[in-house]
């Protein structure tokens, strides 16, 4: 899968350049490519600090961004690697709190694609050896780590026990479904217990698995993989539990009750990923962390384009306008549960090989009106595809421009490469 990358610095964009060719081969599936190339990289992935790796379909970017936040309000120096990155590829490797610079991530790169020349990498695969490579040479107390796709065959999966100080599941829900759903023999027929199937694929012996808890037939497979591989499942409701609808956060587990503050990320579902970052934070004893710290992240994190209101801008101006990255039917009942009734005028563009129902049938009764623009340099479903009813516009601004100035709050959302796109107009470039 290619993700498009660009860059204004000449060095970083001849390796991007070198990037968007690579491809995976059709069948490939497994870990093998990766650890090849690590292995000539020094395996730099055995050699990395306390590693927090998150998977799910819902949250696990959220998670991450609280997990970092509380870590570094405790005073650590802590890497992170998550993906896509909105409007530069450096936003997927992060150093001790700050994006990788150009030059050496040119380096970097060119690093990378040398000694994998031969192996036919995919465009993740080379990022994940990279990041790995950049936080074995940069000290640092902690890494956090976002599982790309799935979990079972993700690049990040090559980290082993020694190096792991928790794993964590985020919220379950359909998509990817070329990829997670693929036919295999031994593997779940139901589509959600598949899903859980291969997130928990990140399960490692001896290492504390935190989740949330799901449907019976997801936490049968939770379980199953829990078993074979010989972690320790920590699952809200048996292990630890919270409670996010009053005024602040309740958490609590088997070393007491903690009151929080609700996160500053906007959206009901955000107290659900960051309590499970405080689980994770809480069910491993690698790194402490202060109930202070804790409570610190929640006001601190941020994940631009969920949920985000958009600052006044070239596109913002002084409407209220709102981003969100999601794509997938779980995301589209979040952004509903946000909106609490309120009718907006939404502005869709997702990739055609997404549902255009998914996030529209959640929020049928809240959608004032709805414009269908493209993404650019990807292909995406027309207006027709969304219904009878959907206006086309040839972009974003050309989208706000013709909405009626009623008062009523815009949101944008489809794709995070359409998100990317939006914080670039509107001149937020994420740091």
């Amino acid at each position: 899968m290619r993700d498009f990358a660009r860059s204004d610095h000449p060095g970083v964009q001849a390796q991007l350049d070198r990037l968007g060719q690579l491809s995976v081969p059709d069948g490939r599936l497994g870990l093998e490519t990766t650890r090849a190339l690590l292995l000539r990289l020094g395996d730099p992935h055995t050699q990395l600090p306390p590693v927090f790796h998150v998977a799910g379909t819902n949250g696990k970017g959220s998670t991450c961004a609280f997990l970092s936040a509380m870590l570094e309000a405790d005073g650590k120096r802590v890497h992170v690697t998550t993906s896509p990155h909105l409007v530069r590829y450096n936003e997927r490797i992060r150093l001790a709190g700050r994006l990788i610079e150009d030059d050496p991530l040119a380096a970097l790169l060119a690093e990378v694609l040398d000694a994998g020349e031969d192996l036919n990498p995919s465009f993740f695969e080379v990022t994940i050896a990279a990041a790995f490579l950049a936080f074995s040479r940069e000290p640092a107390d902690a890494c956090v780590v976002e599982v790309g796709l799935g979990g079972r065959f993700d690049a990040t999966n090559v980290l082993e026990p020694d190096v792991l100080a928790a794993c964590g599941i985020a919220a379950l829900g359909i998509d990817h479904e070329r990829f997670l759903l693929a036919p295999e023999e031994g593997v779940p027929k139901d589509p959600i217990s598949r899903i859980a199937f291969e997130k928990a694929g990140i399960a490692k012996d001896g290492v504390p698995l935190v989740t949330l808890s799901y449907d019976d037939g997801s936490t049968r497979e939770i379980e199953h993989a829990v078993m074979r591989s010989g972690a320790t499942l920590k699952m809200r409701g048996r292990n630890w539990n919270m409670d996010g609808a009053g005024a602040e956060l309740n958490y609590s587990d088997q070393n007491g009750l903690l009151e929080l503050p609700l996160p500053a990320m906007a959206g009901q579902h955000q107290a659900e990923n960051a309590a499970l970052a405080i689980a994770m934070l809480r069910h491993q004893d690698r790194i402490p962390v202060t109930p202070e710290a804790l409570s610190q992240g929640m006001r601190t994190a941020q994940w631009p384009a969920r949920m985000q209101r958009l600052a006044d801008g070239p596109l913002a101006k002084q409407r209220e306008v709102w981003l969100d990255g999601g794509h997938n039917r779980s995301a589209g009942e979040a952004i509903a549960r946000h909106f609490n009734g309120q009718r907006v005028h939404l502005i869709i563009g997702m990739l055609d090989n997404k549902d255009p129902r998914a996030l529209i049938d959640p929020m049928a009764e809240r959608i004032a009106s709805l414009t269908a623009v493209p993404i650019p340099t990807h292909a995406s479903h027309p207006a027709t595809a969304f219904g009878s009813s959907t206006k086309g516009a040839s972009d974003v601004p050309a989208a706000l421009s013709a909405l009626p100035d009623d008062g009523l709050p815009v949101l944008i959302a489809g794709s995070l490469y359409l998100a990317g796109e939006v914080l670039r107009l509107n001149h937020q470039i994420p740091a």
